[in-house]
């Protein structure tokens, strides 16, 4: 069997398990009677009648003024992002705070380790290391 009698059989298979679904009536594309002319349940708070819409955008040409409670929505929102955009600039510099602290942190570790270890490769046994030899007060 070649490739292309294997993709004829798949996209059969798809085609006649779609049109056996119940799901593909919903997504047919309705008739148009008598939906499109009176919505019906959420279709009706998103659209509005066609005189109502033509008096919005008359009312709201492009320089027309806000009213105050659009302004006030606006900035509300503008104020809203800021505060977002500031935690998260804030988190950011906390996180890479805590990795430098850290990072800091190892650096010092492996100095230390490597110190000691040069300590111990080169102490001689003669004389006590300089730990130990500090003057008692």
């Amino acid at each position: 069997m070649s490739w292309t009698h294997a993709a004829l059989l798949a996209l059969a298979a798809v085609l006649l398990t779609l049109s056996l679904s119940p799901e593909a009536d919903t997504a047919a594309v309705p008739d148009g009677k008598d939906s499109a002319k009176d919505p019906k349940g959420p279709l009706r708070r998103i659209f509005m009648q066609e005189a109502d819409a033509s008096n919005f955008f008359r009312r709201r040409s492009r320089r027309g003024v806000k009213s105050q409670d659009e302004i006030n929505a606006e900035q509300r929102q503008v104020l809203a992002a800021d505060e977002r955009k500031r935690e998260y600039h804030e988190e950011k510099r906390n996180e890479f705070e805590s990795y430098a602290e850290e990072e800091h942190d190892e650096q010092n570790e492996r100095s230390r380790e490597s110190t000691e270890q040069w300590r111990e490769f080169h102490y001689d046994g003669m004389h006590p290391s300089h730990e130990y030899n500090r003057q008692s007060i």
